[in-house]
């Protein structure tokens, strides 16, 4: 069982903006916690209030898929610029069972605290970018879905009333 429960759709937190993190060992004392339940729910990354905290930071790890890559946290993130376009297909841990291919930037600056408190700012592209993006928009109460055109969203509608009162869509799909 996750060390977290991961909020689903429909709870209010998932769309405000996440308080700042005054003191980076506010943030560090979940990391753990968060990491777990990422990996126990087979996710690539998780925003704080995925799991119910009101708080700026996210960790990723897609080790799993990129061989020199490792888990991160990113404390206060902010996107200062992006380069390119690609689109890939994404999925969520708060909205399961429904994925989409999302136009997302190819590259982006962000600038963040790393878990040690130390400000930084770095390029990443590829799929740390995007995961970056993704946790990003949790982070500022933005989800993957409000990407999709309003064709694509009435087709999900019901499926996202459904996890929004049970958890989970009675079907998935990929749009």
């Amino acid at each position: 069982m996750p060390a977290l429960s991961v909020i689903k759709y429909g709870d209010p937190i998932l769309r405000r903006k996440t308080a700042p993190v005054a003191a980076v060992t506010d943030a560090t004392r979940h990391r753990e916690d968060m990491l777990e339940t990422m990996y126990e729910e087979s996710g690539m990354g998780l925003a704080a209030n995925q799991v119910g905290l009101d708080m700026n930071f996210m960790v990723t790890d897609i080790s799993h898929v990129e061989e020199d890559e490792y888990p991160r946290m990113f404390v206060n993130p902010e996107i200062v610029d992006r380069e390119g376009s690609t689109d890939l297909e994404e999925g969520c841990l708060s909205v399961p069972e429904i994925r989409a291919t999302i136009t997302r930037a190819e590259k982006v600056l962000l600038h963040y605290q790393d878990e040690d408190g130390a400000d930084r700012e770095d390029w990443f592209d590829g799929l740390l970018s995007r995961v970056i993006q993704h946790e990003v928009d949790h982070l500022n109460g933005i989800l993957f879905t409000d990407y999709l055109t309003p064709a694509k969203r009435g087709l999900i509608n019901k499926r996202l009333a459904e996890i929004a009162a049970t958890g989970a869509p009675s079907t998935g799909i990929i749009l």
